[in-house]
């Protein structure tokens, strides 16, 4: 296929992607707070490894995690990967049990080599998620609480090695979308109250990885990634209604600029590669939430919610046994799991969550593409008291093409 040609299969792709990626289902009364329910930029092998990422490098794997990835590259080859999920969620409240599934695309990036030591990134992928419909009676009526939306980020990034071993890159993305959070009241008469917050910015991230050689083919790589603490800009506002008004207000509409912040962000990350085959990564991430600026315009958010610092542990491993090998020995075999500590807080219970992976990486004969399956078992709940009670089982499919974009036929 000609190279113009497999750039408009691309762009046509990501088009279609772009519209799919904005309407992605999450099921879970907990993303009504704050901005919703946070993502890590993994990729469906990283989420198959616990969701590590800041150490990890290869020319096969893009890794937005870490920016400084992109300094390691191929230099005859397009990497760009897909991912889409699958969730089954099982909840438990006051003896209550729910069941919902969802899913929806995940992510869509691209990879690729500007010169020696210089490598590119560019994708969608989505910033939070906001999905929940539950409801319960009262004296002479009922209550409704539904959400939905979600904010996505358009990126592009580079990394570049400037001695050996050692490699520095960064992301700048565009940062867009709608959250929408709606009461409904029916009694004698109906009203309701919709928040909404609508933003539109941009955010920047820096990464830098460093190798060790230890022995042999060994390789032990250390790895950081920062995001600075800014303003969202944008804007947000609450619609009323009453049905003996007849009339809908607009009440506190404001910027968010000032009001409203994404705290510093900070990741570490160790991982070991044993002879190519083997690799082992541990990492830490911290995001400093209870200093970030949140202006509630909801009386009932502003009395029960609050913002905790996020912390996160997770640990991933991946097996090859031979690339070169048989097909079974070609095939990558893959294990983690996390702790994640969540910013968000409800009348003085944190919300967090835990959880276990597997997966494998399924090489398609006759190329370098790879189709990555994996089963992710999540349990999330508050603390000191127990809320609500999740429990999620996610499939993940991702599948990273990697084409000889760049081979030219030796003409003879």
């Amino acid at each position: 296929m000609r190279i113009h040609k497999k750039i408009a299969l691309f762009s046509l792709a990501a088009v279609m992607g772009c519209g799919v990626a904005l309407a992605q289902i999450v099921t879970t009364p907990y993303s009504k707070m704050g901005y919703g329910l946070l993502n890590d930029n993994v990729s469906s092998i990283q989420r198959s490894m616990g969701g590590v990422g800041y150490a990890m490098k290869g020319g096969r794997i893009i890794n937005v995690m870490n920016p400084a990835s992109y300094a390691d590259v191929d230099s005859l080859t397009f990497l760009w990967d897909v991912g889409v999920d699958l969730t089954n969620l099982w909840s438990k409240e006051n003896g209550n049990k729910g069941y919902n599934f969802g899913g929806g695309l995940d992510y869509l990036t691209g990879h690729f080599r500007v010169t020696k030591g210089l490598g590119m990134s560019f994708g969608l992928l989505p910033y939070s998620s906001v999905g929940y419909s539950y409801g319960s009676s009262m004296d002479n009526g009922s209550e409704l609480r539904s959400g939905s939306g979600g904010l996505n980020q358009l990126y592009i990034g580079a990394g570049y090695s400037p001695l050996k071993n050692l490699s520095v890159g960064f992301n700048f993305s565009y940062l867009f979308g709608t959250t929408s959070n709606t009461t409904l009241i029916t009694s004698s008469s109906s009203s309701y109250f919709t928040r909404t917050m609508k933003v539109r910015d941009w955010n920047a991230q820096v990464g830098v990885q460093y190798s060790l050689p230890i022995k042999g083919r060994d390789l032990l790589t250390v790895g950081a990634s920062f995001q600075p603490k800014k303003s969202f800009h944008g804007d947000t506002w609450g619609t009323r209604y009453d049905s003996q008004d007849s009339k809908i207000d607009t009440v506190g509409f404001t910027s968010m600029g000032g009001n409203y912040e994404q705290p510093a962000s900070i990741g570490v990350g160790l991982s070991y590669n044993w002879n190519r085959k083997l690799t082992i990564e541990a990492d830490y991430t911290m995001q400093q939430w209870s200093g970030a600026k949140y202006m509630p315009i909801d009386g009932f958010e502003a009395e029960t919610m609050q913002f905790d610092d996020r912390w996160k542990l997770a640990l991933g491993l991946q097996y090859t046994p031979n690339k070169r090998g048989s097909y079974v020995g070609a095939m990558s075999f893959r294990a983690g799991a996390f702790y994640n500590h969540d910013y968000l807080n409800y009348n003085g219970n944190n919300v967090r969550d835990y959880g276990a992976s597997l997966g494998v990486g399924l090489p398609v004969p006759g190329g370098k593409t790879t189709v990555n399956l994996g089963v992710e078992w999540r349990h999330r709940e508050t603390s000191p008291m127990t809320l609500i009670t999740e429990n999620y089982l996610n499939i993940t499919l991702g599948v990273n093409f990697n084409e000889l974009w760049f081979w030219k036929n030796r003409i003879r």
